[in-house]
């Protein structure tokens, strides 16, 4: 019973956490993402990606650094006491969450995997000399684009390669490129494992910053950028720009407008564009985190009796 009961509450305590900063994530991300379009690309993209995964993230270290010490120190093991209706229903509620992320995640997998493994039944292999393979795929549709996860790899169809110029070619490899050392297809996997109803918008806008920020990452002149949005709009006319397949990232994909935004930050591009923002020393960053790391020390025995309050009265 004492087991049950610490499970039990355990889950209560993370499905708790995790709805309301879910809510609260929902609800303020746009004006957050408008604060931050002030920063390069990149670190919108950043923002919003961690955004997303903050209420698992907090949720699993609260429930793993405070609920599960404060019950296995401070819960007496002699007593017999029932679990309530509140707490078996919230941590049956954290067990269906968990099995919900885990075999959405999982389906992810498995169909981007039958996927892929369909686009390389008949491909060839173009360069193995970086560090990660370009193959030729027979496919008209996806052009260009990043995938797998654990062994990443670049495909390009035969008819990108017969449609785009050689700098235009190599431009749009540097943007696949760049989505393989973000790891933005281990990303979309973490996205499908805390699937929230209403953070659509929020996926959206990182997927689109994302973009942007392998464009960025893609060109380092006004002469290149000018070649990708070549590419972009040479591509985009192939067909109308479609949804990518899941875990991979292609170079053009729906909305059309998405599209038609970066091909005007491109013409538009400048090198104030590369400047690093003005922003605090990794010092000052470091500092915090010390200073935070000892105020939970000092603080650690009354949080744990604190939370224990807490649970007793969730329990009860």
């Amino acid at each position: 019973m004492f087991a049950a009961r610490g499970i039990a509450v355990s889950f209560s305590v993370f499905v708790l956490v995790y709805l309301g900063l879910s809510l609260a994530v929902a609800c303020a991300w746009r004006r957050l993402w408008v604060y931050s379009r002030r920063y390069p690309v990149r670190r919108s993209a950043d923002l919003l990606f961690t955004l997303r995964v903050f209420p698992l993230l907090a949720a699993a270290t609260v429930t793993a650094a405070f609920t599960v010490p404060s019950f296995l120190l401070l819960e007496p093991r002699s007593i017999d006491e029932p679990i309530g209706g509140i707490p078996l229903a919230l941590g049956l509620a954290g067990c269906l969450l968990a099995a919900f992320g885990m075999m959405n995640a999982g389906l992810a997998v498995m169909r981007a995997s039958r996927t892929i493994t369909e686009w390389l039944s008949e491909a060839k292999l173009v360069d193995a000399s970086g560090p990660v393979p370009v193959l030729r795929i027979s496919r008209v549709i996806p052009a260009l684009t990043a995938a797998g996860i654990l062994r990443p790899k670049v495909l390009v169809s035969s008819t990108a390669e017969f449609i785009l110029t050689e700098k235009e070619l190599h431009t749009a490899l540097r943007h696949e490129l760049a989505h393989v050392r973000r790891r933005d297809n281990l990303k979309k996997l973490a996205l499908r494992l805390v699937a929230f109803p209403g953070m659509a918008g929020l996926e959206q806008a990182w997927l689109e910053m994302t973009e942007m920020a392998a464009d960025d990452a893609a060109v380092s002149s006004p002469g290149e950028a000018l070649d990708l949005a070549a590419a972009l709009i040479k591509l985009s006319r192939l067909s109308p720009p479609q949804p990518s397949t899941e875990l991979t990232m292609s170079l053009v994909h729906s909305p059309a407008a998405s599209v038609n935004a970066r091909v005007e930050r491109l013409i538009g591009w400048s090198e104030e564009r590369e400047l690093p923002a003005h922003g605090y020393s990794a010092w000052y960053a470091l500092g915090a985190g010390v200073a935070v790391v000892a105020a939970f020390a000092v603080t650690y025995s009354q949080l744990l009796m604190h939370v224990h309050t807490a649970t007793e009265w969730l329990v009860r």
